[in-house]
């Protein structure tokens, strides 16, 4: 197989050298050029154009963000975002999430050399997952989003609603490419649809970032989830970046816990952790749902659902990103059926999943 052509924008030296240095440590990886802004890496990319593009945001003359939507708009191309852990670049990090990046690798402000060394291989990792991609689905019309005006859930007496609901858990698992296809699920559903549970792969402070940016685009409440949280309808909540996230069950009442631990098939938080936990406290009460992502966080929890009494759905080839996790989820019986994302929305609001 031939090689992953990788090009570097960074404005610091150290960085460019580094990132050179620890992705051209693998076999499988050629870095072909490295630019300290976007204008130069145009030039340069001009003629040799990389499968993976590494992009700072943070630059002189034209910034990553800018840049990332020229190159979606050109030539779609695999992103992957180094961005410092900041709040502020915690949000401009989603911002370019939005406009079509891969997946982010945060940087801290001091010692860049030992950190970059240290993550090797998640830098790695994310780059393999990029070059695995289809950025070009990010560039499809999305689908028209249900409201509570033409939803009948949403019509429905609250108290019927509610003591319909309560007991219904959906759970859901993503990984690259994971934000874009939650923002689509999330945003088309109604105020009272069933209580959602989420694990996104994705570092600390950007997940409080994410989860205030949909809660600012959905009709439903959207927050990162602190232990006690209740699971109800209306509501989704999100794992904490660096905590595993569980259910819980209180008599018939659903609730979160946040947890610390050990990474579970390098992740934390880990899919799997949460659909085990949902397996055991909700059984056929749940809905499971595994999204776009490289690799197989997941898959076992997912099937331990199903086993459990669970639906269970799987994003399907085509729709997704990365096909990786929901492959793997169907290759081991744990997924029921394969839908595209513009149905997930649909079959979360049926009233007969369960």
């Amino acid at each position: 197989m031939s090689k992953i052509k990788v090009f570097v924008v960074d404005d610091s030296a150290v960085v460019r050298q580094v990132m050179t240095e620890v992705l051209s440590g693998d076999s499988g990886i050629e870095v072909i050029g490295s630019a300290p802004d976007p204008i130069f890496a145009m030039q340069k990319m001009k003629e040799n154009w990389p499968d993976v593009i590494t992009l700072d945001i943070e630059m002189p003359r034209m910034d990553g963000i800018t840049f990332l939507k020229m190159i979606m708009e050109e030539r779609p191309t695999p992103v992957v975002i180094c961005s410092t852990l900041t709040e502020k670049g915690a949000e401009t990090t989603l911002q370019a999430l939005s406009a079509g990046a891969v997946s982010i690798v945060t940087k801290p402000k001091s010692s860049l050399r030992d950190f970059l060394k240290d993550s090797a291989a998640e830098l790695i990792g994310e780059v393999k997952a990029a070059a695995a991609s289809h950025p070009k689905t990010l560039l499809r019309k999305k689908t028209t989003q249900v409201t509570p005006a033409n939803d009948l859930s949403a019509q429905a007496k609250p108290s019927s609603s509610l003591s319909h609901t309560t007991q219904r858990v959906v759970a859901i698992g993503a990984s690259t490419g994971g934000t874009q296809a939650l923002e689509e699920i999330l945003c088309a559903l109604p105020r009272l649809s069933p209580g959602v549970v989420i694990v996104q792969h994705m570092p600390e402070r950007i997940t409080t970032a994410f989860a205030k940016r949909l809660n600012g685009l959905c009709e439903i409440e959207v927050r990162e989830a602190e232990s006690g949280d209740r699971v109800v309808p209306g509501t989704a909540l999100i794992a904490p970046g660096g905590k595993h996230l569980v259910l819980k069950r209180s008599g018939a009442q659903y609730h979160v816990d946040v947890i610390d631990g050990p990474l579970v098939n390098r992740h934390k938080p880990s899919v799997d952790v949460l659909f085990r936990s949902v397996a055991k406290y909700a059984g056929s009460n749940a809905l499971g749902i595994i999204l776009t992502g490289m690799g197989d966080d997941g898959s076992a929890g997912l099937l331990e659902m199903r086993e459990a009494g669970a639906h269970t759905i799987g994003q399907d080839e085509e729709s997704s990103i990365v096909y990786g996790m929901p492959k793997e989820a169907f290759k081991r019986g744990a997924v029921q059926k394969q839908l595209p994302l513009s149905q997930m929305a649909a079959e979360i609001q049926r009233q007969n999943w369960l």
